[in-house]
């Protein structure tokens, strides 16, 4: 697995991350400081407009010098002052030639909204500025009084010196910003470093050297956190040591399955050789040996049949199937044939009645030998378990599935049977069983595509569900009223 390089590593997108969102912070509050910053300069520009323009209620006859109005206007940075009393009374100081006013703004009752506005305009004519030089504009203010808001003030002044110290107090924040986003960003950097990134490298060292090696790798040694990340830490070896006991317990089934294959194959051979010998028995003049033989037979007979189907469940693994168009009827009918002859536990034949529903012409892409096998798995263990009544039915489902159900009259499964149903060697449905009939069974239909599921078991009976998802549409099952079939011993 290709090791992240230091710009693709959780720690530089952390540190780039954090430097973005913080100098984003900072954009946004830059646009409320600049347009403030804007205010206050304009009212400190009107404020010492109106105490200039009080010179001239203090001067002979209402009127200044020359020398001295210019004077006040250079100190206030401005061309044109009013001052406007209430009672219409205007004190009034002017430049001997005013220029032209480029642009009037009146603050009076001027909402946040419009001051963002009015100072991204101002900004964006300073950008300008810089790339094609133009003349400065002139602006007139208008507002009232900072120290008498019943006095109203206008000014005529230069937008330049404003534009400057706007400018200068947008370097200003930039320094800061800059600063406090390397400040914090380096701050988080390490923060989330020691809490996360550390920690998620030591789990992903962990994860790898597992995948590598699950029996060498060493166990995890959870910390002492309470977070997420301790959880994760706990999570990983409680499932590193359940995937090792579970390779181990594979292992050892491996190598148990191994020799049991082996036994099971020997002694299938001896099995057989002694079942033919037994037949002999039957010829026997002594009356008690001849009635004991069938038992012993039918014994034998179990013995062969438990070897062969543990040797197909450890052979078989992932079911081979040859699907072709099969008549489910005819399949049924010589499954039936096959579960009738089976003998009981106790060596008695079955008398039992095997009710073949299943349409005649039904058709479905299956593989014959192997669902065959399951129904005579399901049919066998009907008849051993005491049925003396088997039913099959078909059904159509959606999309041309099929279901086939087979119920019998038995006493109904065990509450342990029900509980391990399908876990070989664990789910025998009856006595002296090893529990690979339903297993086996199941296997068969999930290859297909299907299940095998119980549907009901009780005091009168148990039925089972086999789904079968490749049915044809165009010949799925059609129902023949009054169409049955019954092969009884």
């Amino acid at each position: 697995m290709p090791r992240p390089t230091v710009a693709t590593s959780l720690s530089a997108k952390l540190l780039l991350l954090t430097i973005l969102f913080v100098l984003l912070a900072e954009v946004l509050i830059y646009a409320p400081s600049i347009a403030r910053f804007r205010m206050s300069y304009l009212e400190e520009r009107l404020a010492a407009a109106h105490i200039a323009a009080l010179s001239v209620e203090a001067a002979p006859d209402l009127m200044v010098t020359k020398e001295l109005q210019a004077k006040l206007l250079a100190y206030t940075g401005t061309h044109v002052i009013d001052l406007i009393q209430p009672g219409a009374r205007v004190y009034m100081l002017s430049s001997p030639m005013p220029p032209r006013v480029d642009a009037v703004y009146d603050l009076r009752g001027t909402g946040m909204g419009m001051q963002f506005v009015d100072a991204g305009n101002a900004l964006w004519l300073a950008l300008e500025g810089l790339f094609e030089p133009q003349r400065d504009r002139v602006i007139r203010v208008i507002d009232r009084s900072p120290n008498d808001p019943a006095q109203r003030v206008e000014v005529t002044m230069d937008e330049r010196p404003l534009i400057d110290a706007m400018l200068d107090f947008s370097r200003r924040i930039l320094a800061v910003s800059v600063a406090i986003s390397l400040i914090a960003a380096i701050l988080v950097y390490l923060t989330l470093h020691a809490l996360l990134v550390r920690p998620m490298r030591r789990l992903t060292a962990e994860v790898v050297a597992f995948r590598r090696d699950p029996d060498g790798a060493p166990p995890l040694v959870p910390g002492s956190r309470s977070d997420e990340i301790g959880v994760a830490e706990r999570e990983l070896a409680a499932m590193q040591g359940t995937v090792r006991a579970a390779l181990r317990q594979r292992e050892r089934l491996a190598t148990l399955g191994t020799a049991v294959a082996k036994i099971n194959h020997d002694l299938r051979g001896i099995l057989s050789t002694a079942s033919l010998l037994s037949e002999r028995l039957t010829e026997s003049a002594d009356p008690e040996v001849r009635r004991v033989t069938p038992r012993l037979v039918a014994s034998l007979d179990r013995a062969v049949e438990l070897c062969s189907q543990t040797l197909s469940f450890t052979r078989d693994g992932v079911l081979p199937l040859t699907p072709a168009p099969t008549d489910l009827h005819r399949l049924a009918e010589e499954a039936g044939a096959e579960v009738l002859a089976t003998a009981r536990p106790d060596g008695s034949r079955v008398e039992a009645a095997w009710i073949n529903d299943i349409p005649a012409g039904t058709l479905a892409q299956v593989d014959a030998a192997q669902l065959g096998r399951a129904l005579v798995n399901l049919g066998r263990n009907a008849v051993q378990a005491g049925a003396d009544r088997v039913r099959l039915s078909a059904q159509a489902g959606r999309a041309g599935a099929l279901t086939l159900t087979i119920a019998d009259n038995g006493p109904g499964l065990a509450p342990r049977a029900r509980e391990n149903l399908f876990q070989p060697f664990a789910g025998s449905a009856r006595a002296g069983g090893i529990g690979l009939g339903l297993a086996i069974a199941r296997e068969v239909l999930r290859a297909h595509g299907g299940d095998l599921r119980l549907v009901e078991s009780g005091a009168e009976g148990t039925a089972f569900a086999l789904d079968i998802p490749q049915c044809n549409e165009d010949t799925g099952p059609v129902a023949v009223a009054g169409h049955k079939s019954f092969v009884s011993h």
